[in-house]
């Protein structure tokens, strides 16, 4: 059949939806709840929100508007709310940077997103300056000492001067509200453009079916705001209820723990080195916040540390997995089911998971078969709208209306998925496919293992090697040699690490990630 076009089918519509709302009626609906805690100093939604305005109205009078885009260089402070909300306000699209990114870097998210103005925290202008100056983009500064010597335009002081907004702008569902960049740890970094509908739905869809998240709920915000999981699963969630955030610049277990315990902490959400971190302060402190669940993503959790920090804060841990293109959530162990450890839940509702051939790459090949391994694939509304000025790498990262998460995992007759590991990490020893997890997970049951990373590394006689490199416990007298014993008794010929390198910590990328990359290059062999 032929139909003639017609605004009110083919047209964008008239439907507005604008993450900025989440601040907005919390304002009202919670005013005088805490929204967020910082060193001392409690902030109301009411006030947030207040100073949400001021600083949008300062960002108005500077031209920002629809469309525009503002990167941001600020901690998890309130700020961060502050500039983050007031550029939403003003149908603008945030650019969150990674903080410990050096000039250079900076100056590439500056000129890749089209950055119209940077925000930068005081403490980061040292890298801030120079890279603004070398794209000719704006800069303003956020926490600037009012003493300070350094002559550049205050946020803080043009919102003062300026009239506030009244209300934020209205924007459609599908228009960008973000542009996050992926960690780049396989080339250059890429821009994933999320939606307003996206961000809403999933934080929606997450206190629906997922976690019982209340108004009177504390909870901990150590994660990096820049980061999606971060300012979705702890920022816009906790926010949308009127539930609290405890904010913590920089995460330091011993710190976060004492934060923890003062602010009456309910809710744990964190990575798997985070949850490291706080066993070992566990064991230098006795004190405990009164923890009803703790969530887990980012990457695999240990089962054996799961259990650990269960024991431990008397928490539940649910873990989950998501990534930045998904907004980030795609599965979780819910808390209304008992917890599956090992596994990443049930997919969200509305976001369909799938298991497909992880070698075919120019079509989406199904397996059905239940406990099948192969690369784990989504559709559903939590997916980005691709990758910014990248329609070439959108288009192999989206195949059949699938996205490809580059994960290996399982999916069980109950509709449970586990995730093996990232394709890119698996190691291929002498024909045969090792994954890195599992390995970890057997190595971290050693009583003297604080946290391993498994990686492999290039070798003539059996194609790849496997090596690991390990934290071990404060004081804990192990050799190198008895941790491959350990392994080896344990596990599969083909399996166990050969090679173990005893390290002070891991490297991680903006997420907490272990970048298993650079510890394979640090031990690649050399070619002459």
């Amino acid at each position: 059949m032929n139909h003639q076009p017609d605004p009110a089918i083919d047209g964008p519509g008239f439907t507005t939806m604008s993450v900025a709302s989440i601040l907005s009626e919390s304002a009202v609906r919670h005013a005088e709840r805490p929204a967020v805690h910082f060193m001392g100093t409690s902030t109301t939604y009411r006030e947030l929100w207040d100073q949400t305005r001021s600083y949008a109205g300062a960002l108005r009078a500077r031209g920002i508007g629809h469309g525009d885009r503002v990167a941001m260089l600020v901690p998890n402070v309130p700020d961060f709310a502050r500039v983050y909300f007031a550029t939403l306000s003003l149908g603008a699209i945030v650019v969150p940077v990674h903080l410990l990114f050096k000039a250079d870097e900076i100056a590439f998210i500056l000129r890749d997103s089209g950055a119209d103005l940077l925000i930068a925290a005081a403490p980061l202008l040292g890298e801030a300056v120079p890279a603004a100056a070398r794209e000719g983009v704006p800069l303003m500064t956020v926490l600037l000492p009012k003493d300070a010597s350094i002559d550049l335009p205050r946020l803080e002081a043009e919102a003062a001067a300026n009239a506030p907004i009244v209300r934020h702008e209205p924007v459609g569902p599908l228009e960008a509200a973000t542009i996050l960049y992926t960690s780049g740890t396989t080339g250059t970094p890429k821009g994933a453009v999320g939606t307003h509908l996206s961000i809403i739905e999933q934080v929606h869809c997450t206190l629906l079916d997922a976690f019982d998240l209340r108004a009177d709920d504390i909870v901990f915000g150590g994660l990096p705001l820049f980061h999606t999981f971060g300012q979705t699963a702890v920022m816009n969630i906790a926010f949308r209820v009127g539930a609290s955030v405890i904010l913590l610049p920089k995460f330091d277990p011993d710190v976060a723990l004492s934060l923890m315990v003062e602010q009456n902490a309910t809710v744990f959400t964190a990575v798997p080195t985070m949850y490291v971190g706080m066993l070992e302060a566990a064991r230098r402190s006795p004190d405990r916040p009164p923890l009803r669940y703790a969530v887990s993503g980012g990457a695999a959790l240990p089962v054996v540390v799961l259990e650990a920090f269960a024991e431990a804060y008397s928490a539940d841990v649910h873990e989950g997995y998501g990534l930045t293109e998904t907004a980030p959530t795609v599965s979780s162990n819910p808390l209304h089911e008992p917890i599956r450890p090992g596994t990443v839940g049930r997919p969200l509702w509305g976001v369909d998971v799938a298991i497909a051939e992880a070698e075919t790459e120019s079509r989406i090949d199904l397996i059905d078969e239940p406990g099948a391994v192969g690369e784990v694939v989504v559709r559903g509304h939590n997916l980005f709208k691709g990758y910014l000025g990248r329609g070439d790498a959108s288009a192999e990262a989206v195949v059949d209306g699938w996205f490809r998460t580059g994960d290996l995992g399982t999916i069980d007759d109950q509709g449970v998925l586990s995730i093996v590991d990232r394709k890119k990490d698996m190691i291929l020893r002498n024909g045969y496919n090792v994954y890195p997890t599992e390995v970890e997970a057997v190595i971290a049951t050693h009583p003297a293992v604080s946290i391993a990373a498994v990686f492999g590394v290039p070798d003539d006689t059996h194609g790849q090697e496997i090596h690991a490199a390990i934290v071990v416990h404060d004081n804990a007298d192990v050799e190198a040699e008895e941790l491959v014993a350990f392994a080896k008794e344990r596990m599969a010929a083909y399996k166990y690490p050969r090679v173990v390198h005893l390290v002070d910590a891991l490297p991680l990328g903006s997420s907490g990630k272990v970048l298993k990359r650079l510890l394979a290059d640090q031990h690649a062999p050399l070619r002459h």
